[in-house]
């Protein structure tokens, strides 16, 4: 990726959405397959943040234990189970932020705004699963708000690569997104 040192307008974040046991093991309720080989690619962003002073935030799903969400999904990232912990490789810092959310993008009944807002975030930059679903509206609340939006295509994953490749496509037409 490209160097992302801001001007004094422009300031940047790391946001790593459900890198989640429940979504990146073997087996778990919503296994992303292609998850596991984003996490090396995570990882090199995570460093490249942390080089250049660039705040880190994870998005995790908390769910309830009856969240209507269960309806369309597998039981999957309960509060408080293993399942819904960060994957060892990628485990956050003390200095690192975290948001727990209940809805596909991260900003919905969230603090993400509220901290965006506070560090005087201008642009995101987005990783993690799935791409058609959170990552695509995630993008679109940003958009909506008026963050710019980059997304390292090796650092996100679906289900299928058909809906990976719909949703980065999507996501550079219709919200100008800087699929790097």
């Amino acid at each position: 990726m490209k160097e992302l040192k801001g001007t004094d307008n422009e300031k940047y974040a790391l946001i790593i959405c459900d890198m989640l046991n429940d979504f990146v093991r073997k087996g778990s309720p919503l296994e992303v397959p292609m998850a596991r080989t984003i996490i090396g690619n995570i990882r090199k962003e995570i460093k490249r943040s942390r080089k250049n002073y660039i705040p880190i935030i994870y998005c995790c799903d908390a769910h309830k234990n009856k969240d209507p969400e269960f309806k369309v999904w597998p039981r999957h990232a309960v509060k408080g189970t293993d399942g819904a912990q960060v994957v060892k490789q990628l485990k956050p810092n003390k200095e690192d932020y975290v948001v727990f959310k209940t809805r596909y993008t991260c900003f919905y009944k969230t603090s993400l705004d509220r901290l965006l807002k506070k560090l005087g975030i201008t642009h995101v930059i987005l990783t993690g699963v799935v791409t058609n679903i959170c990552i695509l509206y995630t993008t679109a609340d940003a958009y909506m708000r008026g963050y710019k939006v980059a997304i390292p295509g090796n650092c996100v994953a679906a289900l299928t690569q058909r809906e990976h490749r719909f949703a980065l496509q999507q996501m550079r037409r219709i919200f100008h997104v800087d699929t790097i």
